[in-house]
């Protein structure tokens, strides 16, 4: 007896990353699976190949999906993502690690990634009154390694005149000396971001926000209740500093399309199921026809849902969606006149 459509859900449903990637993997055939695998380590390699030696008979309609999902996407994102690890295991791979240790250096810079990394997410106030006692030059040379809109919020922070003259100097900055550059990263890591955190106080209300975001639904309404009793204006402004799931409305529809690509689609079955028609619109009309009729399709057949696993699936999903705005990848817009958006 062949297996009914809702059964194949269910096993699509139940493959994890690893299972749909092998499963994958062998629709390529051997001579695209053998270049793929160079491209892997060793944990990948043994990992894909142990699950692949297990699979047994794969239905049809599964493989199907699977390469649906690859397609989706792929064509939502229409890009490729090269990152550190990629580029030096490809250099390693083609010209043997004596020379790639020395490139990488290069890439990396002398003090790697970090202190470059942590200082675009460091307060403006706080990184403008570190740089205000800076020569305009170092300012200038610090500007032009951070993001540009960090930057534009610095110089606003910084006095006008200091502000204008490191405008000038960066108009006429040349190539920095790696010696020059070397002692500016030194003066960063043991002046400014080793004393960061000692400088740097965390808002209380922010903090508990955040706290209240990790419960489920029964205790966020345990707490927030006598928070209430104890003191309704800190219950009102950490409630203002909560993200919720219903908040995803807040995201344009490029960045929901981001998101998708992002999220475990079966997560995102099991989190609409608890949620408000205005969120399923919003998911679901930022889909391919196809992709939103297999998500309406899968949230039929699963049933009733616990509601634990409801807020689990969505506070996992509203998790992605803070670390993509964090790192610059969507916007959510706010209530301020600053963060509303123009279409």
């Amino acid at each position: 007896m062949a297996p009914s459509p809702k059964d194949n859900k269910d096993d699509f449903r139940r493959l994890n990353g690893t299972q749909k990637a092998a499963i994958f993997l062998m629709t390529l055939g051997e001579e695209t699976a053998v270049k793929l695998f160079t491209l892997m380590d060793d944990d990948e390699i043994r990992m894909l190949s142990s699950i692949m030696s297990t699979l047994g008979q794969v239905n049809a309609d599964i493989v199907e999906r699977i390469i649906l999902e690859f397609n989706e996407q792929v064509s939502a994102s229409g890009s490729l993502i090269g990152n550190l690890d990629s580029t030096e295991r490809l250099l390693v791979k083609a010209l043997g690690r004596g020379k790639v240790d020395t490139i990488m250096e290069e890439i990396r810079g002398p003090a790697g990634r970090n202190t470059w990394d942590k200082l675009g997410n460091v307060n403006e106030e706080v990184l403008a009154n570190f740089l205000k006692n800076e020569y305009p030059q170092t300012i200038a040379v610090v500007l032009s390694k951070i993001k540009a809109d960090h930057a534009a919020r610095v110089l606003m922070n910084l006095p006008e005149d200091l502000s204008m003259e490191v405008i000038m100097r960066m108009l006429t900055m040349e190539a920095v000396k790696k010696d020059v550059m070397d002692g500016i990263e030194k003066t960063l890591r043991m002046e400014f971001m080793s004393n960061l955190a000692k400088r740097q106080s965390r808002d209380s209300h922010e903090m508990l926000a955040e706290i209240f975001n990790n419960f489920d639904r029964n205790a966020e309404a345990k707490f927030m209740g006598k928070l209430e009793t104890r003191s309704a204006d800190s219950a009102e402004r950490v409630r203002a500093l909560m993200f919720t799931f219903e908040d995803l409305i807040k995201i344009d529809g490029s960045g929901i399309q981001t998101l998708l690509r992002g999220i475990d689609k079966d997560k995102l079955a099991v989190a609409l199921k608890g949620a408000s028609n205005n969120i399923k619109d919003l998911f679901l009309k930022n889909m391919s026809e196809r992709a939103s009729k297999i998500l309406r399709e899968d949230m039929e057949a699963m049933g009733p849902v616990r509601i634990k696993d409801v807020d689990e699936a969505q506070m996992y999903i509203v998790g992605i969606a803070k670390d993509l705005s964090s790192k610059g990848e969507i916007i959510i817009a706010g209530d301020s006149a600053d963060d509303q958006l123009i279409y």
